[in-house]
C-alpha cells in the first residue's frame, strides 16, 4: 500500500487510485479504460497524437502552430555533449536535459494518415474472398452443423484445430489439421478450412480416411489406468498438430504420440500416481501436468526447426501444495503463471520460470460439502476462470459455479450454474461451456453472464474448442457426432463461381470425402439426423 500525503488537509490517503464515477472498482476502471482506448473516438484521433509525438508536428512551423515546442536541449541532436569542454557547462546542460526530459526521435516528416473507422474496416474486410466471420460478433446468428462417421456411438472427447499451424509457400491455401480423439482412443487428423466467399457453405471438412477402416485406424497405445474417465483435459495437441500429449496411463506416464504414425515417441514417468490433467501455453513452449499424487510438473517442449518433437526428459519444475489429487491445470508462460486446481477445493498459483509459490485461492462456497476445482483457464490478459463443483450433491441447484479472479488473485465475480460443466474454453473476452445436459453456452468473461441463449445439442457435450480464427466452435458429443457452430449467414454464390475449393495435394478420392456444412443440426427434439 502506498501512502500519499494530501497537501491541503494533511490527511493520509490509502488508495492511489480514486475511482471516478461510473467505475465500480479499480478492475472495472481498467476494463472500461481499455475499452475507451479502443473506441472509435480514440481511433479517429490517433493520427493527431502520432503527428505531435513522432511526426511532422514535433518540430518546425507545424510544431509552433500546434503549441508543441519544448526547451531546445530536449530535442535529439540539438546538443553535442562531447563537444562541450567546460565541465561545469557540460553538467549544467546534462542537468537541464535530465530535468526537462527528452523528446522522442522524429520518425515521420509527413502527416500520418487517418485510421479507418470500424465501419470502413468491416466494409473493406467484407470484400475479401477469404474472411471468416467471427462467432463472437454474431452471437444471435449462430447455426449448428454436424459431421458423422468419426466415431459413431463412441463419445468424441477431443476436437481441436491447433492455433499455430504453419504452411509453406507451396501449401498456402491447403487445409489445416483438425485433431479428434474418441473415448475408444481412436485418433483422427482431418482437413479443415473455415468459411470463405469462394464457396457457398460454412466450412470445409475433409474426413481422415483412416478412421473408417480397422486396418488403418490409429489408436492411442494402452492400456489406460483402471477407473480413469477419459475427458478433454487428459489430452493436449501440439501447436502444429503433429503430436499428442496424453495422461491417464496405467504406468503413471505422460506420453507423446505421433499423430501421423499413431505411435508412441516419448514416455515420461515422473509422477508417483496417475496423470489426471494436462495443459499447454499459447505458444507451445511449456506443458503442465497434474496428478493424483497431488503434485504438478512443468515440462519444456523440445523444438527442432521450430516444430515440437517431444518433451525434455526431466520436468522444469515440480510444484507442491495440494492435499488431494489435482483435477485441473492451466499455464501461461507469457504471464509466468502455472495454475492448478484440486479436489481439496484450492487453486494454487506458482511461477513457471522459478516454480515459486505465489498464492492459494479458495473459491467462495456456503456448503459444508467438499468442493472440487474441475476446470481452469487463464485468459490472455491474466484473468483466472475457475469452475467449481460440490461433490456429493444430488441436485444441480447451487452445485456448479464459475468464479473470476484477477491476475493478482482478487475475486472479481461469481455466477451459479444450473448445468454440470463438462468442458470449458476461454477465447478473447468470452467463455465457452459445454454441459452434461447437452447445452453449449457462451458467457462474457468479465460479468460471467450469458451472451445469448444456450444452443441445445440434445445429448451430453464432451468437449468444446474455438478455432484459431474464432470462426467456429467445435463441439464433441456423447454419441460421437462432431458439431460445428458458425455464423449462419454465408455469402450467396456469384455467377460463374466454382462450388469447390482448390485443395493443394488432395486427390480426387479424398475430395469426395468433403463435408461442406450443408447438414444443419436442429436443436431440441425431433427425428433422426443424417450426415453427408
Amino acid at each position: 500500500m502506498i501512502w500519499v500525503g494530501c497537501e491541503i488537509s494533511k490527511e493520509r490517503v490509502d488508495h492511489v487510485l480514486q475511482c471516478p464515477r461510473g467505475a465500480k472498482s479499480p478492475e472495472d476502471f481498467i476494463y472500461k479504460h481499455r475499452k475507451a482506448l479502443e473506441s472509435e473516438h480514440v481511433s479517429a484521433h490517433l493520427h493527431e497524437w502520432i503527428d505531435l509525438i513522432f511526426g511532422h508536428k514535433q518540430r518546425g512551423p507545424a510544431a509552433v502552430e500546434a503549441l508543441n515546442v519544448f526547451y531546445y536541449c530536449t530535442y535529439e541532436g540539438a546538443v553535442d555533449l562531447d563537444a562541450i569542454t567546460d565541465e561545469k557547462e557540460r553538467k549544467a546542460v546534462e542537468g537541464m536535459i535530465s530535468n526537462f526530459g527528452q523528446t522522442p526521435c522524429q520518425l515521420l516528416k509527413e502527416p500520418h494518415p487517418v485510421r479507418l473507422s470500424l465501419e470502413e474496416a468491416e466494409r473493406r474486410t467484407s470484400r475479401l474472398d477469404s474472411c471468416p466471420l467471427t462467432v463472437f460478433k454474431h452471437l444471435t446468428e449462430l447455426k449448428s452443423f454436424f459431421i458423422e462417421g468419426i466415431s459413431d456411438n463412441v463419445p468424441l472427447i477431443k476436437a481441436v484445430v491447433p492455433k499455430n499451424q504453419s504452411h509453406s509457400f507451396m501449401t498456402q491455401g491447403s487445409p489445416d489439421i483438425m485433431v479428434t480423439v474418441s473415448q475408444n482412443c481412436l485418433l483422427g487428423t482431418h482437413g479443415w478450412l473455415p468459411y470463405d466467399k469462394n464457396i457457398s457453405n460454412y466450412f470445409t471438412f475433409i474426413k481422415d480416411p483412416t478412421v473408417a477402416h480397422p486396418k488403418t485406424q490409429r489408436v492411442l497405445a494402452g492400456p489406460l489406468a483402471p477407473g480413469v474417465e477419459l475427458a478433454a483435459g487428459l489430452f493436449v495437441v501440439s501447436h502444429d498438430g503433429r503430436l499428442l500429449f496424453s495422461g491417464g496411463h496405467w504406468d503413471n506416464s505422460l506420453r507423446v504420440t505421433s499423430l501421423l504414425k499413431g505411435k508412441t515417441v516419448g514416455q515420461h514417468i515422473r509422477h508417483m500416481d496417475i496423470v489426471t490433467c494436462l495443459a499447454t501455453d499459447h505458444c507451445g513452449i511449456h506443458l503442465i501436468s497434474g496428478s493424483r499424487d497431488t503434485t504438478c510438473m512443468v515440462w519444456q517442449v523440445l523444438q527442432q526447426g521450430g516444430a515440437p518433437v517431444g518433451l525434455c526428459p526431466k520436468p522444469v519444475q515440480v510444484l507442491y501444495g495440494h492435499t488431494d489429487e489435482v483435477l485441473s491445470v492451466s499455464i501461461s508462460t507469457e504471464l509466468d503463471m502455472a495454475v492448478s486446481g484440486s479436489r481439496d477445493g484450492t487453486v494454487i498459483i506458482h511461477t513457471v520460470r522459478r516454480g515459486q509459490y505465489m498464492r492459494c485461492l479458495r473459491p467462495p462456497c456456503d456448503s459444508s460439502l467438499p468442493l472440487s476445482i474441475l476446470h481452469l483457464a487463464v485468459s490472455w490478459e491474466g484473468h483466472l476462470l475457475v469452475h467449481t463443483c460440490l461433490e456429493g450433491k444430488a441436485s444441480l441447484k447451487d452445485k456448479n459455479a464459475l468464479h473470476l479472479y484477477s491476475v493478482n488473485g482478487k475475486h472479481l465475480a461469481s455466477e451459479p450454474l444450473q448445468e454440470q460443466v463438462t468442458d470449458m474454453s476461454v477465447s478473447q473476452e468470452y467463455v465457452v461451456l459445454g454441459s452434461e445436459q447437452g447445452y453449449l453456452s457462451i458467457r462474457d468473461l468479465y460479468s460471467l453472464s450469458l451472451c445469448a441463449a444456450p444452443l441445445a445439442m440434445r445429448v451430453p457435450v464432451r468437449c468444446v474448442s474455438v478455432t484459431k480464427e474464432q470462426s467456429h466452435v467445435l463441439v464433441g458429443l456423447d454419441d460421437g457426432k462432431l458439431i460445428v457452430v458458425g455464423v449462419g449467414k454465408p455469402a450467396e454464390m456469384r455467377p460463374g463461381q466454382l462450388i469447390g475449393r482448390k485443395l493443394w495435394g488432395s486427390s480426387s478420392r479424398r475430395l469426395t470425402q468433403i463435408s461442406a456444412g450443408e447438414t444443419e443440426y436442429h436443436q431440441g427434439g425431433g427425428g433422426d439426423q443424417h450426415g453427408d
